[in-house]
């Protein structure tokens, strides 16, 4: 491997799904002003929409509820389409 191809700032970071609270960690260089502690360590935060645990394909639920309702906006706009499938 090649050496110093990292940034300096490459470091484990605490990323949070808001919509059911789920925390994961991996490798980031994205900064953050908040910070978490997760078993007992503290990592700098970084909060998302919607995560593998809560996206509807992942999960096999079809509704999902974002903040702004675009997803509602668009079922409702092509129900007609999607109810001609079944």
């Amino acid at each position: 491997m090649k050496k110093d191809i990292h940034p300096k700032n490459y470091r484990l970071v605490a990323f949070k799904d808001m919509s059911n609270e789920h925390v994961f960690i991996t490798k980031s260089v994205a900064q953050s002003r908040e910070t978490i502690t997760y078993e007992g360590v503290e990592y700098p935060l970084l909060k998302l929409e919607i995560s593998n645990t809560s996206h509807p394909f992942y999960t096999g639920k079809m509704k999902l509820v974002d903040s702004a309702g675009r997803v509602d906006k668009f079922m409702n706009r092509y129900k007609d389409h999607f109810n001609k499938k079944k």
